[in-house]
C-alpha cells in the first residue's frame, strides 16, 4: 500500500493532462475538491476533473438509460496541493507537535489543518 499526499476534500490543480494545457494559457490551472482518495491504487478523483461519459442502458423496468457524465481517477503522482493559507501549489512537509503529525506548506510554512 502506498502513501498519497492528499486528503479527501483538499484543493488540488492538475499537473499534466488535457486540462492542464486548456487553462495554463490565461494564466490559472484547473482546481478542483479530491472526492475520493484510493490508495492502493494511488489514485485520486477530483470534481470536475477527468469528467467522462457513459452511455447507460436501462436496466430495470421505469429507469432511464442515457448519457451520463462522471468523474474518472487520476494517478496521485499528477496532483499538487494548494496551500488554503497562501493559495499556491505547494509540496507538503510534516511536523510532529505534541502527539500530532500535522501536513505544513514547503511555501509559507502554514498547518493545513
Amino acid at each position: 500500500m502506498s502513501k498519497v499526499h492528499v486528503k479527501t476534500g483538499d484543493t488540488v490543480i492538475l499537473l499534466t493532462g488535457k486540462y492542464e494545457d486548456k487553462y495554463e494559457k490565461n494564466g490559472d490551472r484547473k482546481t478542483g475538491k479530491v472526492a475520493q482518495v484510493s490508495p492502493k491504487e494511488g489514485k485520486v478523483i477530483v470534481e470536475g476533473i477527468n469528467v467522462i461519459t457513459k452511455h447507460v442502458k436501462p436496466t430495470r423496468v421505469g429507469q432511464q438509460g442515457g448519457i451520463v457524465k462522471t468523474e474518472a481517477p487520476v494517478y496521485a503522482s499528477k496532483v499538487q496541493l494548494v496551500c488554503p493559507k497562501c493559495g499556491k501549489p505547494t509540496r507538503v512537509g510534516h511536523v510532529i507537535e505534541g502527539d500530532k503529525k500535522l501536513r505544513v506548506c514547503k511555501k509559507c510554512g502554514k498547518s493545513f489543518e
